[in-house]
């Protein structure tokens, strides 16, 4: 895996497909050697793709170890590591976490960035903040589990079987987890809990989709509705699912992709 050195870090990236650039920022916790990742999915079958692991996370660095990166960092990171590659203009989408660190790329990238879609996110603030997962992550297994699971379908409360097969999935998933990711992981929740980008985004000047899983309970439906009537000319989609709706309603990511590459 490549590796760019930009202030305060050095990020392990991917770059694959052919096609409009796009740049993919990831999730909590993301590390690109967990499979099955972005690069696996339909995108990069019409896009070129970039896509890297956060500060801290997975094979990047942060090159001071003891310090306590803020989204605004997140955010530059990503035109950071756009600028190392050479890419003057490219289309973003945001996942979760990713989600929000595009909002910060976004308002910082001005007319660099020519679409954006911020899928399962929040604003922060007045638009409401995602679930709070730097509550959850001290805990030990399986009670951190079991509250992931809830608050990553709101319909596993009543439907045991969903239920069980997220507790499956994502006990998988714990178990793959690198240890040496902890501590970027505790940073990484710490500035998410900050999150809040609500007064700056009506100065957003960028074609936006606002992608939404109807049954998420991490980033509800109702921040959602929120970011897209807060960004101007912004639209909404919504998808049947929880949390991860772009692997669960097979409408998403064709509804994604011709949206970043119109």
């Amino acid at each position: 895996m490549p590796v760019a050195s930009v202030p305060g870090a050095t990020l392990n990236y991917e770059l694959m497909g052919a096609g409009p650039r796009v740049l993919v920022v990831n999730g909590t916790g993301s590390d690109l050697r967990k499979k099955p990742n972005v690069l696996d999915g339909p995108i990069v079958t019409r896009c070129e793709v970039l896509t890297y692991e956060h500060r801290g996370l997975g094979r990047s660095r942060a090159t001071d170890l003891d310090a306590q990166p803020t989204m605004t960092d997140f955010g530059v990171d990503a035109l950071a590591l756009a600028d190392a590659l050479g890419w003057d203009r490219f289309a973003l989408l945001g996942i979760s976490f990713g989600g929000m660190v595009a909002q910060h790329t976004a308002l910082a990238g001005g007319d660099r960035i020519t679409r954006l879609v911020l899928a399962c996110t929040s604003a922060g603030g007045a638009g409401g903040a995602s679930a709070p997962l730097h509550e959850l992550y001290p805990l030990t297994d399986p009670t951190r589990i079991a509250r992931m699971v809830a608050y990553s379908d709101v319909r596993t409360e009543n439907d045991e079987r969903r239920r069980a097969g997220l507790i499956e999935f994502m006990t998988g998933a714990t178990a793959a987890d690198d240890p040496a990711t902890y501590p970027g992981l505790a940073k990484q929740l710490e500035a998410r809990r900050h999150h809040d980008t609500w007064d700056r985004l009506p100065g957003l000047q960028v074609p936006t989709l606002v992608a939404a899983g109807r049954h998420d309970g991490i980033a509800p439906l109702a921040n959602a509705v929120a970011l897209a009537a807060r960004i101007p000319g912004a639209g909404l989609q919504v998808f049947e699912g929880g949390h991860v709706f772009f692997l669960e309603d097979r409408t998403a990511w064709p509804a994604m992709i011709d949206f970043l590459v119109a």
